[in-house]
């Protein structure tokens, strides 16, 4: 990679890792699904308005419908409803780590919902290694079982599933449409299912959020920040250099959300932690291993050249 995707990839890496700690922060004055229905709200209104001022189609035709909707309710809503509840009680390294199953995740539930090729033995091994990663993490031991923070764990643990199947149901959708179009309709269904959602809670129908100068700047820095700018620069690295590369953000990323938790809100972060960070990195090297191999030798010719010679 040259030097503007590495800035690029580690720019999108520190945008999206440290929205984590922004969440956690701004969860203490909102509820966390209306907190992630308004982030999309916002979202959803940028990206709109600069798909206006670029001119952009924004009316789906049939066939667009079905990538919107699925990435929409599963990939924005319901994997944002799961994630923003989960990090109530868990730390912003924990959740990041934590979706780090979904490069683990994706490639297996393609292979089991299509045509494509089984998983060989070495494939499953790493899949149950993922998951490997997520008990250790966990550590359920019998004075932890009814702990908060294993609560938080099985909801993230359920949003990078959800995100997950969401991913395959948008897996190969024919759609012509431009791509910021498509992402504001995405984030508009999203912050329309969640909206529903927080309106079915409870425990949030009868909360008001309170406006705090935190809960503004918060809410301000996930939707345009890391979400509105996030995304496309996570668009454009997808089309610079690939989605096998690009899926290595997921093990950058625990690393930015790890240190801006610590230095903003004091998270600790446990051997545990560290432990599963690494046997999940081990899973996604042996479900990609040949797509990881095939990339290595792309960049290595790349890097010789047609006579040898770097």
């Amino acid at each position: 990679m040259d030097t503007r995707t590495v800035a690029a990839f580690l720019l999108v890496a520190a945008l999206w890792g440290t929205a984590f700690m922004v969440t956690k922060a701004g969860l203490a004055w909102i509820p966390p699904v209306l907190f992630a229905a308004y982030r999309f709200d916002v979202a959803a209104a940028v990206l709109l308005g600069l798909a206006l001022w670029r001119g952009e189609r924004l009316r789906p035709t049939g066939p667009e419908w079905r990538p919107i909707l699925t990435g929409g309710v599963l990939l924005v809503g319901v994997h944002h409803a799961f994630l923003f509840a989960g990090q109530q009680y868990v730390t912003s390294a924990v959740a990041a780590v934590l979706l780090g199953l979904i490069p683990v995740l994706t490639p297996a539930l393609v292979r089991l919902s299509t045509s494509a090729e089984r998983l060989s033995p070495v494939g499953l091994l790493g899949v149950g290694l993922g998951f490997a990663g997520v008990v250790t993490i966990a550590n359920p031991d019998p004075s932890n079982l009814a702990a908060a923070d294993l609560r938080g764990v099985a909801l993230v643990l359920g949003s990078a599933i959800t995100f997950a199947v969401g991913a395959v149901g948008t897996h190969d959708a024919p759609t012509t449409m431009p791509t910021v179009s498509e992402q504001a309709w995405m984030m508009l269904v999203g912050a329309v299912t969640l909206h529903a959602t927080s309106a079915a809670l409870p425990t949030e129908s009868l909360a008001d959020p309170v406006w705090t100068p935190t809960a503004v700047a918060s809410l301000a820095y996930l939707a345009v920040v890391a979400g509105a700018g996030g995304f496309a620069l996570y668009f454009w690295l997808l089309r610079r250099v690939g989605p096998i590369q690009v899926s290595l953000l997921e093990y950058v990323i625990p690393i930015f959300a790890a240190v801006s938790g610590w230095l903003a809100l004091g998270e600790a972060l446990s051997r545990q932690t560290v432990l599963g960070f690494g046997i999940i990195v081990v899973g996604f090297v042996l479900v990609k291993r040949r797509a990881l191999r095939a990339e290595l030798r792309r960049w290595r010719d790349d890097r010789i050249g047609p006579f040898g010679t770097e």
